[in-house]
């Protein structure tokens, strides 16, 4: 016989001493320790030697309840719902938000994108998937999401940064300088872009752009930039003038575009474009009024060399 387990053969086969209390070996299985007492328990319940505590069947339907009410959500995928809102009603709503290095990103989408609906948990808030949320907006880089307790939310963004305005036709979109395309161009903002226009355009704009940096007086007079061919470009000016560039030595053509303005103010007469396509000439062109003024003024010259003519 043993405290622990009843063995048969103990000379006692079929008996059980009442002494040894309720058996806890059930052929080869021994119950563990922590099931022990509940067993002695039920067994003074079912002899009548134990009274229950008051309440105690309400509290054990409660208990079982909730825990079939944790399992079935925990099933149905609804558990962190049901965390969410008890952590929430505990004193843990998410109650305040920080957006921090936006300047392109509106908050209201950053907002939407967290996905709160006023009873939002800061303990079940998923960080992660709302970084990832924020991160399909136009502008986003970067951003991290971090929790503030008990009540905030801190978004640190860094955004792409805008380049130039490309116009393929009639749509303008903002671009990259790697030449990537951010966000349709609205007209709000970045309007102080440099506008480039034409296939091939944001590939070659970079180094372009870099050099005719060194002619600030030429670029404040630049409206846009057009590439023609995918070879070489067109500056379309201020004053409706069009520099039609050479597809090489662009900074000599441009030096000489300079001189020849500062010295003779080309870019400021009654003209529609310079063609500097050729190296070793300038063509201009002229607007149909001024073209009909240089007609009228060389038929007076002509007439003035003819014999006779009054002085």
């Amino acid at each position: 016989m043993s405290a622990l387990r009843w063995r048969q053969g103990s000379g006692m086969r079929g008996q059980r001493p009442a002494f040894l209390g309720p058996s806890f070996s059930f052929g080869h299985f021994v119950l563990p320790r922590w099931l022990r007492r509940p067993v002695r328990v039920l067994g003074r319940l079912g002899r009548g030697e134990f009274t229950a505590p008051r309440y105690s069947a309400t509290m054990l339907s409660a208990a079982l309840l909730g825990s079939s009410l944790l399992y079935g959500g925990y099933l149905g995928g609804h558990l962190d719902g049901f965390v969410q809102g008890i952590t929430a009603r505990t004193g843990f709503a998410v109650e305040q938000i920080r957006v921090v290095g936006n300047r392109q990103t509106s908050e209201i989408d950053v907002l939407e994108k967290l996905g709160l609906n006023g009873w939002t948990s800061l303990i079940g808030f998923d960080v992660d998937t709302a970084r990832e949320r924020i991160e399909t907006l136009p502008w986003i880089e970067n951003v991290a999401v971090r929790k503030v307790y008990p009540h905030g939310l801190e978004v640190r963004i860094e955004e792409r940064q805008a380049f130039a305005i490309w116009q393929q036709g009639s749509v303008l979109s903002v671009i990259e300088k790697s030449g990537r395309i951010i966000a349709p161009f609205t007209g709000a903002r970045n309007g102080d872009l440099p506008l480039i226009v034409g296939a091939g355009a944001p590939e070659a704009a970079p180094d372009f752009l870099a050099r005719l940096a060194q002619f600030p007086q030429l670029t404040a007079k630049v409206r846009g930039y057009v590439r023609i061919g995918g070879r070489r470009w067109d500056l379309k000016l201020e004053n409706g003038i069009t520099v039609k560039l050479p597809e090489e030595g662009e900074d000599r053509a441009i030096a000489e575009l300079i001189r020849m303005d500062q010295e003779n103010d080309l870019l400021g007469r009654d003209i529609l474009a310079v063609d500097m396509r050729i190296a070793d000439r300038v063509a201009v062109r002229l607007s149909p009024e001024a073209m009909k003024a240089r007609e009228a003024m060389l038929k007076q010259q002509a007439l003035k060399r003819k014999p006779g003519a009054s002085t």
